[in-house]
């Protein structure tokens, strides 16, 4: 199935969902898309007991006149961006507004830590569920000041890369500065980098980072995690006798074997394979540090002995310090 060309975002006013939107803006931007802008607000419910002398009727439009004020301001900000944008003002939990919208977008976006917009509606339990039950990709864009200034253009290289390679294989030069911003004043992904365990989860995360990176023009790297010299992890148990080395070996043979299928079908593309020791959260967590984009799987489990994408996606949500594209079974489903 085709789906719509347009980008779903959350908006509620706070400085998380704006920053978001940003991100949003950008990526239509790249591929030509438009975007729908949602706005969401819930009725209080009242039990008979709570109603002091009886019935008393509750007039949400101010509600509604605030989930419209919201949607303006975020209609004003991507318009002048040059984004072609939609709105609508939804009643109910704004996971489950997402969640049933997502069927007619071909991406949604949100941002985490909304508390403080309006109503704190939107953006709270919204970036854990959404992407759990979204029947479309989702992008979860982390609030820069609470990690780093992602998409400030100077300042935060030296941080980034040495928090990166620290405990890891990479090397400095060959990792990326931090997000900057183009000259239009969104923010660009130049680095991107995929969890892939061998699992069918994977296989479409990993397609999705391809079509993020064509569209962005960024460097991509597929990561394996192999949890063996640390002790910990699904391989604890193995015997001491065991070689590791040839664990590490047999799992970069599957990850090559994986990418050099997906390389076969888009001509031109050249993806980085990297295997490292350590669970999966925990890689592609550090990778966030240096990367623009974290592309997972949901409920990977199956491949590779189910090394990398079990809980690995929400672990990563909630630590990441860049923006993270979930693809879950759900998309599969309704391909």
């Amino acid at each position: 199935m085709t789906r719509p060309e347009v980008v779903l975002v959350g908006v509620d006013g706070s400085a998380a969902s704006m920053h978001a939107l940003d991100w949003a803006v950008a990526w239509a931007g790249k591929v030509g898309w438009s975007l729908h802008l949602v706005s969401s607000y819930t009725l209080p419910s009242f039990t008979a007991a709570s109603l002091d002398g009886g019935y008393a009727a509750f007039d949400d439009t101010s509600m509604a006149e605030g989930a419209q004020a919201v949607l303006d301001e975020a209609e004003e900000r991507a318009v002048a961006a040059g984004a072609r944008v939609t709105t609508s003002v939804a009643t109910g939990d704004a996971a489950g507004v997402l969640v049933e919208l997502s069927e007619d977008h071909g991406l949604a976006v949100v941002g985490t830590r909304g508390r403080g917009g309006f109503t704190e509606r939107l953006l709270g339990t919204v970036s854990s569920a959404l992407p759990a039950h979204a029947h479309c990709p989702v992008v979860v864009v982390p609030l820069a000041s609470e990690k780093k200034d992602m998409w400030s253009q100077e300042g935060a290289q030296e941080t980034v890369l040495g928090s990166a390679v620290a405990g890891s294989a990479l090397e400095p030069e060959k990792i990326a500065p931090a997000a900057t911003v183009g000259p239009d004043g969104l923010p660009q992904v130049r680095r991107i980098v995929v969890g892939v365990d061998g699992s069918p989860q994977a296989e479409a995360a990993l397609t999705q980072a391809i079509e993020q990176a064509q569209a962005w023009g960024a460097e991509l790297s597929a990561v394996a995690g192999v949890p063996v010299g640390s002790g910990a992890g699904l391989l604890a148990w193995l015997p001491s006798n065991i070689d590791h080395e040839q664990v590490l070996a047999d799992v970069s043979a599957g990850l090559d074997a994986i990418v050099d299928k997906h390389e076969a079908l888009h001509p031109g593309m050249s993806i980085r394979r990297i295997v490292l020791d350590g669970t999966g959260a925990e890689l592609l967590t550090e990778f966030s540090t240096a990367a623009d984009l974290v592309v997972v799987g949901s409920r990977g489990r199956g491949g590779f002995r189910g090394l990398l994408l079990g809980s690995t996606s929400q672990a990563v949500l909630h630590h990441s310090a860049c923006p993270v594209l979930v693809v879950n079974r759900h998309c599969q489903d309704d391909e």
